[in-house]
C-alpha cells in the first residue's frame, strides 16, 4: 500500500493515526523490546498496512503466532493479502482482543504491539482495553506501543507497575515509544 494509499485512509477514517507507513527506524527500536529468539503470541493492534507485521514475521519463529486486530477494512483487506501460516488478521476492534483470543484458545499473550491512536479513545474505553491487555499478559510480557504523543504514560500506569517513554524523531510524524510491563524485573535496558 502506497503512502498516497495510507494518506486517502487516514482522511476517510479517523481511527487511522498516521498520515504514513511507520518508518523502517521507528519498527526496529520498538521491535528491539521483542525477544525473537523465543516462540511468542504477539497481538498487534492496529496494524496499519503491515510494516510492523512483516518485520516480526520475518524475526520470529516457526512457532511463533501473530494475531492482528485492524479496524480499517481497506488495511484488513491489504494485510490479508500477506501469507504466512503464523498470520491471523482480524478485521474488528481491539476491544474485542479477549473474545479474538477466546476463538483461537490464547489465554495469554506475549507482546502488545499498538499502532491504534489511544488519544482518540475515550477514558473508560481506554482503561477498558489497557486493563484487558494487562489481565491477559504473561507476568514476564510487554505491551510496546508508539504514539504521536506523551498522551499514554498515565493510562498505562493505571495497570502496569513500570512504564518507560522514549522518543523517535526519525519518523513522520515523530512518536513517543511506550514499553510497559507487567512485571518490574522484565525492563530491558534503555536504548
Amino acid at each position: 500500500m502506497s503512502t498516497i494509499s495510507y494518506l486517502k485512509n487516514f482522511i476517510r477514517d479517523r481511527n487511522v493515526a498516521s498520515v504514513t507507513p511507520s518508518s523502517l527506524t521507528l519498527v526496529k527500536r520498538v521491535c528491539k523490546r521483542i525477544d525473537f529468539s523465543r516462540d511468542n503470541i504477539i497481538v498487534e493492534y492496529g496494524p496499519g498496512n503491515g510494516v510492523f507485521t512483516r518485520y516480526i514475521l520475518e524475526r520470529s519463529t516457526p512457532d511463533t503466532r501473530l494475531i492482528l486486530i485492524e479496524l480499517n477494512a481497506n488495511f484488513a483487506r491489504a494485510l490479508e493479502k500477506i501469507k504466512d501460516t503464523r498470520l491471523h488478521v482480524l478485521h474488528d476492534s481491539a476491544e474485542n482482543v479477549a473474545n479474538i483470543l477466546g476463538d483461537y484458545e490464547i489465554n495469554e499473550v506475549d507482546y502488545f504491539l499498538s499502532g491504534i491512536p489511544f488519544s482518540f479513545i475515550g477514558r473508560k474505553r481506554k482503561d477498558a482495553l489497557l486493563a484487558t491487555s494487562f489481565t491477559l499478559l504473561k507476568p514476564e510480557g510487554k505491551f510496546l506501543a508508539y504514539q504521536t504523543s506523551n498522551h499514554l504514560k498515565e493510562p498505562l500506569q493505571k495497570f502496569f507497575p513500570h512504564v518507560s517513554v522514549k522518543f523517535e524523531i526519525r519518523n513522520v510524524p515523530p512518536m513517543c515509544l511506550y514499553e510497559a510491563c507487567k512485571e518490574r524485573d522484565s525492563v530491558l535496558a534503555s536504548t
